[in-house]
């Protein structure tokens, strides 16, 4: 079977079409945050790279390093970011566990341990198995990774904040959903999964700047 990507505008349009005729709680988020933007992201090295720059930070803080690094890395490869200097990746703005993280995915595709060629038509199952073998890299990175650098359509991410507490208000629930109850809910969602969750983050800057949720 194929696999759906949301590659393009019309993908995402016909997404959200799909969601909103389907489910009245994403009707009314679309109704409040409009429609989502695409965030493509490239796949390969420099795709992951920039997924595990945004670990654990703000989004602004996660664009001015990543700014940074990506202007001292050219070409942005495996081979060229194993060649800088630590100091200048800490110039960047990057931690030591994020340096180091880098260089251990960076040295496995340079060895072949890992092949994300491979990895654009595997199953998600196998990409979560080989990303989170590797030391700094969890499943958060793994299902961002596979929303954005692979564009897979039915993607979901049940560990993101954002994404539990856009769940949280758009449903009305009690609490923040966990794990769980957030993979429980978007079964609702197949097979465009993905796009609900840009729905859902698009939802989540609305509603902040409203300062109605967390930052």
């Amino acid at each position: 079977m194929a696999i759906r990507r949301i590659r393009t505008k019309a993908d995402l349009a016909a997404g959200v079409a799909a969601l909103v005729a389907a489910c009245p709680h994403l009707s009314r988020v679309h109704a409040v945050a409009g429609d989502p933007p695409l965030r493509r992201r490239p796949a390969g090295f420099k795709g992951l790279a920039r997924v595990i720059v945004a670990q654990q930070l703000s989004v602004v803080s996660a664009a001015a390093i990543w700014r940074r690094l990506d202007a001292g890395l050219s070409p942005f490869t495996a081979s060229g970011l194993l060649a800088t200097p630590e100091r200048d990746l800490r110039r960047a703005g990057l931690s030591a566990g994020k340096i180091a993280t880098l260089k251990g995915v960076a040295t496995a595709v340079e060895d072949g341990t890992l092949d994300l060629e491979a990895l654009t038509h595997a199953s998600e199952e196998d990409i979560h198995a080989a990303l989170t073998a590797l030391k700094g890299i969890g499943p958060w990175t793994a299902d961002i990774y596979i929303l954005f650098c692979l564009a897979r359509a039915d993607a979901w991410s049940p560990g993101d904040l954002a994404l539990q507490y856009a769940v949280r208000d758009a449903l009305g629930l009690g609490a923040r959903p966990g794990l769980d109850e957030m993979v429980e809910v978007a079964e609702a969602w197949r097979p465009w999964r993905s796009v609900a969750a840009r729905l859902l983050w698009a939802y989540y800057g609305v509603r902040r700047k409203a300062a109605l949720l967390p930052a």
